[in-house]
């Protein structure tokens, strides 16, 4: 093992430590001038692994200019790693200067550190971007010894990790002595980061430092006095014991999955609250001076509890947080070893972590990611091929850097690891579309914005080219609201509109667009206690008309955005398949799968159960993929489609984690019977060619998922000097931009990013298509003459408007009792069920 300069080691003698086996690792395998990936448990001292080769080296060699660039996924990260390494180099009394460049830093220091920056400089991908546009950026990085990736698995997966890895390679190429550390938690295939970080300073290799576990964290399920409810996303029912919970510990840290669960489960606590204990709330969505008040206070020790989000994920040192919660199901196993690490900062002692399920179904997620996480499974996600939109936009930056040489700049983007397969042929069109604009836009002149020298490089048409770029730089598009306003219905004629659509009615209040998105119009749904048919987009105003129809036919996209990983899903289909495992369940869980079980059958782990049976006067079909909400609502688009060709009068559907409902005008039952519909035609891979192109066609989703595409490539720019632009001008222009390029030029660039995110993320059809093909030849009919148990959960959800809170769950309780009365008709005990 290397030894420690003087300073060094007589710090940490002086605090009674002694620096860790992989901590030294990383400084020998640095020293012999490779990279290194470094994964280690919360506790470990990640942190420190990744400074202690720059504090040697400065040491040793005092340097002039920027020695090490820090890029964490967090501003809030970044702040708090120079606080903590700032510590110890002030304590060595070393002459070290380090700052932070974020979007929160003050203008004229981000001016100031391109001409006089620091020995370390932390920073996000995003600035990143910003500084290598510069023309003075070979000058800056130049002397660029080490590049630090913190939290490198929580970047990967994105837009950000595409963008951190061109802008990564750029600095390969600006530094060619640089070397990178990476430090991430625990991943699922450690080889895949490790080959990540190697690629762009290749051929030299990149070590793989695993450091060991600490003591097996301490896990458990609320077992709760009250009843668990069969559906529904709140955990309202465990408020008090949340409460008394948090009494018991020192501090406590509550986790959920959305912003809008954080805020109803704070106000909850604080409903209760009567020793006005100190618990605070920390999203994305508040104020920054807001979020550091609040994480001041918890490193301080002033808080007894924070109700947060994903924000708090990542590895910010919140000192001795006693105890983690997880409210509502946690979606991956990963996900939640990460969060339950924020708890106890030590190896030696185990960090403790409570589950509170929202309803039964999550009862079985709790309990497949305890088992998961008491295994240190892994479920991480892995990186995907880079975006063209992402490529685009840097591809910009680097020439208002410098005149760009196509050639050198295709060896340098292919160097980075999520562009390695990229072909030169979609190069040149990616680097087309930045010159011109593509085939489609050429003539229009604000979309030429290179224009070629005579030695063949490509330079920006104009100084404002690079203006604008850096004011609009960045993959972090935010999910705009839709207004919901009240006009006069269209007419309708062979799936043509017959007239235009009025204009100033009445406005009903504003829903989230993904919602808005996968709705074709005459689709109807329930918003403010009314029932309205959807009948389209104008700039960002969604158009409603009253609609006299008792039938709403969409999915309520309700819970947590996340999806439930394919991991977890298998280990829940393995739990209900098998009841050796109910044994770990609640009395009133096990007893509603023994109901399920005594009226149906129970879902099989590699097959599909598909349940019908008639309710007032409708037919339901209801199925159990357990492919998460996503892979759900484009299943149940695509269903719907096909009913509607074999002549069933599907009327809608909805969609949750677990489970599919579909409900119809004709009887399932009978045609199943009857052989005049087959459940293995209806549910074969094929859904997933024309009938997924003719609904991509019909929809609003490409039209939303192209404005994020055209606003990532410098297409459309949100920011102008002084201004910036409303969401309702972004949308008209993208959606302009987009008909003509659909018309004209289908192939552009642009629109095969937008089909490749849309089938990535809002659709999840990879997913779709796995399942498809697991349950092939293996779908399992059971007609009933009324609900199921199991269907309840799903069934709960029809109808319902997608809002959250006490109205929400108000209008559930009003269904709930009904349904489930009527699935518990199968002859069991109420009581004895735990209703």
């Amino acid at each position: 093992m290397p030894e420690l300069s003087a300073p060094v080691t007589a710090w940490f003698a002086g605090k009674g430590w002694q620096a860790r086996a992989h901590q030294l690792a990383v400084l020998a395998a640095e020293r012999e001038g490779n990279s290194v990936l470094l994964i280690a448990p919360t506790g470990a001292g990640k942190t420190l692994a990744g400074f202690l080769p720059s504090i040697e080296d400065l040491i040793a060699s005092p340097h002039s200019g920027l020695h090490t660039l820090y890029i964490s996924p967090l501003k809030a990260l970044a702040v708090d790693v120079a606080r903590n390494l700032g510590d110890p180099v002030r304590e060595m009394a070393l002459p070290i200067k380090i700052e932070t460049r974020t979007g929160d830093t003050p203008a004229s220091r981000r001016q100031r550190q391109r001409f006089d920056p620091p020995h370390i400089l932390m920073t996000t991908p995003e600035q990143l971007a910003l500084l290598i546009s510069h023309p003075d950026s070979a000058k800056l990085f130049g002397g660029l010894k080490r590049v630090v990736l913190d939290e490198l698995h929580a970047l990967v997966t994105s837009k950000r990790g595409d963008l951190l890895a061109l802008g990564v390679s750029r600095l390969a190429r600006l530094a060619p002595q640089m070397r990178v550390t990476a430090l991430s938690a625990t991943v699922a295939e450690p080889e895949i980061l490790r080959d990540w970080i190697a690629a762009p300073v290749a051929p030299r290799p990149a070590k793989l430092i695993h450091a060991p576990g600490g003591a097996p964290p301490k896990l458990s399920i609320l077992a709760s006095d009250d009843r668990v409810p069969w559906a529904g996303h709140s955990a309202a029912y465990a408020v008090p014991e949340l409460l008394e919970t948090i009494e018991k510990h020192g501090t406590t840290l509550l986790f959920v999955n959305t912003r809008s669960q954080a805020e109803m489960l704070f106000q909850n606590l604080w409903a209760i609250n009567e020793d006005a204990l100190p618990i605070a709330l920390h999203h994305g969505s508040l104020s920054v001076e807001q979020r550091r008040k609040v994480e001041s206070a918890m490193v301080a020790g002033n808080l007894r509890a924070v109700v947060c989000t994903s924000t708090l994920d990542l590895g910010i040192d919140w000192g001795d947080v006693d105890l983690v919660v997880q409210v509502g199901a946690p979606k991956g196993a990963s996900r939640m070893l990460q969060r339950v690490g924020r708890a106890n900062h030590r190896l030696d002692e185990p960090s403790k972590a409570l589950f509170v399920p929202a309803n039964r179904f999550e009862v079985l997620e709790c309990e497949a990611a305890l088992e998961a996480v008491a295994e240190g499974a892994q479920d991480s996600e892995r990186p995907l091929p880079g975006g063209l939109d992402v490529l685009a936009q840097h591809l910009l930056g680097l020439a208002c850097a410098a005149p760009l040489d196509p050639d050198t700049a295709f060896a340098e983007i292919t160097a980075a690891w999520p562009y390695r397969d990229l072909p030169r042929e979609k190069f040149d069109k990616v680097l087309e579309f930045v010159s011109t604009g593509g085939y489609a836009l050429k003539a229009y002149e604000r979309f030429a914005k290179l224009r070629k020298t005579e030695d063949g490089r490509l330079r920006i048409a104009n100084p404002q080219i690079a203006q604008q770029y850096r004011l609009n730089a960045g993959t972090i598009v935010e999910e705009p609201m839709l207004k919901v306003r009240f006009v006069r219905a269209r007419g309708i004629k062979k799936g043509a509109t017959t007239g235009p659509i009025g204009r100033g009615g009445r406005m009903l209040g504003e829903i989230e667009e993904y919602f808005i998105d996968q709705l074709v119009r005459g689709d109807t749904f329930m918003f403010g206690g009314e029932i309205v048919a959807f009948e389209g987009v104008v700039e960002t105003e969604a158009y409603v008309s009253r609609s006299f129809s008792d039938n709403p036919k969409i999915p309520s996209y309700m819970g947590g955005k996340f999806p439930l990983s394919t991991f977890l899903a298998d280990r829940v289909r393995r739990i209900l398949a098998e009841p050796e495992h109910w044994q770990q369940l609640p009395d009133q869980v096990r007893e509603w799968l023994e109901l399920q079980r005594h009226a149906s059958v129970l879902p099989g782990r590699d097959s599909l159960l598909v349940e019908t049976f008639p309710r007032a006067d409708k037919h339901y079909l209801v199925c159990y993929p357990f492919e998460g909400r996503l892979a759900h609502q484009t299943l149940g688009m695509l269903l719907t489609r096909r009913l509607e060709r074999a002549r069933t009068q599907p009327l809608g559907f909805v969609a949750s984690d677990y489970a599919l409902a579909i409900w119809c005008a004709t009887d399932l039952s009978a045609l199943i019977r009857t052989d005049r519909l087959s459940l293995d035609q209806l549910f074969d891979e094929d859904m997933l060619g024309d009938d997924l192109e003719a609904w991509l066609d019909e929809s609003a989703l490409m039209k939303r998922t192209f404005r994020n595409c055209a606003i990532i490539s410098g297409l459309i720019e949100r920011r102008h000097p002084g201004k910036e632009k409303s969401g309702r001008q972004i949308t008209m222009s993208s959606d302009i931009i987009y008909d003509v390029l659909y018309q004209h030029e289908p192939d552009h660039i642009l629109i095969e990013a937008t089909r490749h995110d849309a089938a990535r993320g809002l659709l999840d059809i990879e997913r779709l298509g796995v399942a498809l093909k697991r349950i092939r030849q293996h779908i399992l009919h059971k007609p009933l003459d009324r609900i199921s148990p199991l269907a309840v959960p799903v069934m709960l959800d029809i109808g319902k408007e997608p809002i959250f809170g006490e109205a929400r769950d108000a209008l559930m309780r009003e269904a709930a009792e009904d349904l489930i009365a009527e699935a518990m008709a199968f002859g069991a005990d109420p009581a004895h069920i735990g209703r």
